[in-house]
């Protein structure tokens, strides 16, 4: 069974950096994207980054220019790095992975359950 588990969010001050991890246990016979997404109190889920199984990354027009989206081969595991961070930059950080869990399945969408990040002096 696959399953996703996000940490490394806290409290940081504005003008700071946050790393998160997205940990994956299960594997998967094939990989389309990895991502990241954010959700703020009241606001849709939005896209920050995300890197594809090739390691052809896009970014969020918000996210450009300082954030960087990476992943571990050997462990699955896929990093966020951020930094000059506001308050608008608060909200859950939530991995997610599209992929075939097994050969002939269809292509499916897991999501972890999210690590909140506030940023606030």
């Amino acid at each position: 069974q696959i399953k996703l588990v996000e940490s490394g969010g806290g409290l940081v001050q504005p003008g700071g950096s946050l790393r998160l991890s997205c940990a994956q246990s299960g594997s998967f016979f094939s990989v389309a994207s990895r991502g990241w997404y954010r959700q703020a109190p009241g606001q849709p889920r939005e896209l920050v980054a995300q890197i594809l199984d090739d390691l052809r990354t896009d970014y969020a027009d918000f996210a450009k220019g300082r954030t960087i989206i990476s992943r571990d081969r050997a462990t699955d595991t896929v990093y966020l790095e951020m930094r000059n961070l506001t308050p608008e930059d608060t909200g859950v950080y939530i991995c997610k992975v599209k992929g075939w869990p097994t050969r002939g399945a269809q292509l499916q969408e897991y999501w972890g359950q999210g690590t909140q990040v506030s940023v606030s002096s």
